[in-house]
């Protein structure tokens, strides 16, 4: 079950649980529960299991969301994109930020084009969990917090502009106390460019998004879960000047983990098949991250 899997049983009420360690799960592996039993999975489990466990479910028309990130190489997906559009399933990689609403907000000014030509984008996102990583029997390997939260923030950037045509380029990683990378920063090349920096070295969680355009500019300070989270934005004043500014604060639980589950169930029932491709660019660009960073 793990404390992504509890959360999720908490938004779903209800659920059979798997898992081959923890003594109140009902069955230790998928493959034991009777396929008659249920229609959709949530796949919340350390990322070295999870294709041979979606493949089965997709193989078998199960519904899947998976917790990210989710880095198939390129044969991988071409295998489960074949399988699902045989199967009809909706696979759903889980990316719970689209749904703050500070995020959200961001996107709709962005579409409506009153921050004018977008200059600069700085991202930041940071815990103190390095401790809590280290002491993981699986979870400190590989790319570290480049994929934890690195993956988020290019869920993030293909939310607001889209991934197609990106590529990641590092400016600094570091294992400062643990054994994969604890403290990154990147830019995400393309239209525009993104500057962004992953840690688990912040004392105090924090999410800084802070975007300048031609005609004004916006900026989120945190997200609901730890709160307050503010969006400030700023109409430029021409020729300089103290800039008209809005902001809003939210103090208030997280609304993004029912909002994620009743979106999957949406996908479900309109037959969509869910966000493999934009899945599949974040994996790219994580793959093409642990080539860079394995040349440092």
């Amino acid at each position: 079950m793990g404390v992504q899997g509890a959360k999720r049983l908490g938004i779903a009420g209800a659920g059979i649980r798997v898992d081959p360690v923890a003594g109140s799960a009902d069955y230790a592996t998928i493959e034991q529960v009777p396929l008659d039993d249920y229609a959709c999975a949530y796949v919340c489990t350390p990322d070295a299991p999870k294709q041979e466990i979606v493949r089965y479910l997709v193989e078998h028309g199960k519904h899947v969301l998976i917790e990210k990130p989710f880095t198939l190489d390129e044969a991988g997906y071409e295998e489960l994109q074949a399988l699902q559009a045989h199967s009809g399933a909706t696979i759903y990689v889980a990316y719970n930020h689209r749904f703050e609403p500070h995020i959200v907000a961001v996107k709709d000014l962005l579409d409506s084009g009153s921050l004018g030509e977008i200059y600069t984008v700085t991202l930041s996102y940071g815990n103190g969990t390095a401790a809590l990583v280290r002491s993981s029997p699986w979870r400190d390997q590989g790319l570290g917090v480049v994929a934890d939260l690195g993956s988020h923030l290019l869920d993030i950037v293909d939310f607001w502009w889209g991934l197609d045509g990106r590529s990641i380029d590092f400016i600094d990683a570091s294992c400062h106390e643990n054994n994969a990378w604890d403290q990154a920063t990147f830019r995400i090349s393309g239209q525009p460019a993104v500057y962004a920096e992953t840690t688990l070295l912040s004392w105090r969680n924090d999410f800084l998004a802070k975007i300048r355009g031609s005609a004004g500019s916006v900026e989120i300070t945190s997200l609901c879960k730890w709160g307050p989270s503010s969006l400030i934005e700023r109409g430029r004043v021409l020729p300089s000047g103290r800039p008209d500014e809005r902001i809003t604060t939210l103090v208030q639980p997280d609304p993004t983990w029912a909002l994620e589950h009743a979106y999957f169930h949406d996908l479900i029932a309109r037959g969509d098949p869910g966000n493999l491709h934009t899945s599949r660019r974040i994996a790219g660009l994580l793959i093409q991250a642990d080539t860079l960073l394995q040349d440092r």
